[in-house]
């Protein structure tokens, strides 16, 4: 397909997926978002992928293989000070949230999760009584967050321990371990996956989602082409310690061969904690910086792609900059 515009999907955390079923779904939903933009021309050419080449990054798999860490939802005990210090980072931004709304009631109960965390956090807690407690701390807390008004209505999980070792995939990549038989750390070879196939020749449009959008982040900074635009989705990227002071390279900024980057997060997406990625990031050699909208989608499932992808907001720009290809 010499000279057709390429668009990539990279997803983030959750459960192994099914690439054809993820494609489809994902490009019929940016396809919905396209026509409520007002470019109902270009449905079928998203649906049928004539408008573009497009792919669906599926790397899934390799934190579920046979064998590998936190496979079957078990995590390791090295995982647990990462997994940990998301949570509290995603519980302070929702109590500042909270204080600036006045929001006295979600004040307390986000208060009582923070307690439950520090008491997770706490080496003498998970000394004297292992692995276990500091799991049942930490899903108690995460079980608290997400009864949250907004949360409690959006967030797709029904409790706390189903939606932790989702949320260890995060520190599982950015630990850079989990070497297979090569040597080839677990973020390495995500990177690969996600990059696999790509023609640096021919322009790339990422739309990339959750943990997604930390993958492209890094994997974008080693990719050769043309990026005309870039959107990130629910992203955690500005996250202070857990993220970004782990990304690579740094200091973080946006990478080279992106031209525009547009930011979105819902409300409330409760693994978005900074929504304003462009407060932390530095420009690139063009000064590109991300621009940062919200896009609330209301409704059930808040965390996931394909609510985002539906939004004119989104879809709008994707359709806008593929007429222009």
């Amino acid at each position: 397909m010499a000279g057709t515009p390429q668009l990539l999907f990279i997803h983030g955390i959750g459960s192994a997926r099914t690439t054809d079923v993820e494609l489809r779904e994902w490009s019929t939903s940016l396809a919905n978002g396209a026509r409520a933009a007002g470019h109902a021309d270009l449905v079928s050419g998203l649906t049928k992928s004539w408008a573009a080449e497009t792919r669906f990054a599926n790397y899934s798999d390799l934190f579920y293989t046979a064998g590998a860490q936190g496979a079957g939802g078990d995590l390791a005990e090295e995982d647990w000070p990462l997994l940990l210090s998301l949570l509290d980072e995603m519980a302070q931004e929702l109590e500042h949230q909270a204080e600036l709304a006045g929001d006295l009631r979600s004040t307390r109960v986000i208060t009582s999760a923070r307690a439950q965390i520090r008491a997770a956090i706490d080496p003498d807690t998970a000394q004297a009584q292992g692995v276990f407690a500091v799991a049942r701390r930490a899903g108690n807390a995460l079980t608290t967050l997400l009864q949250l008004p907004g949360l409690r209505q959006a967030a797709q999980w029904a409790s706390g321990v189903q939606l932790l070792p989702v949320l260890s995939q995060v520190g599982r990549y950015l630990a850079r371990k989990e070497p297979d038989g090569t040597g080839l750390g677990l973020d390495a070879r995500i990177r690969e996956r996600v990059l696999s196939g790509l023609d640096p020749s021919r322009p790339l449009i990422v739309v990339s989602h959750s943990l997604g959008t930390v993958v492209a982040y890094e994997a974008l900074h080693s990719y050769g082409g043309r990026v005309p635009l870039w959107i990130t989705l629910g992203s955690p990227l500005a996250m202070g310690a857990l993220v970004l002071q782990r990304l690579v390279p740094r200091p973080p900024r946006t990478p080279p061969g992106v031209e525009s980057w547009l930011n979105f997060w819902d409300r409330d997406d409760i693994v978005v904690a900074r929504p304003r990625v462009e407060r932390w990031m530095e420009p690139n050699a063009a000064g590109v910086v991300p621009v940062t909208e919200r896009a609330d989608t209301n409704g059930l499932w808040t965390h996931t792609a394909t609510k985002y992808l539906a939004h004119r907001a989104v879809a709008g720009p994707v359709a806008e900059i593929l007429k222009k290809l």
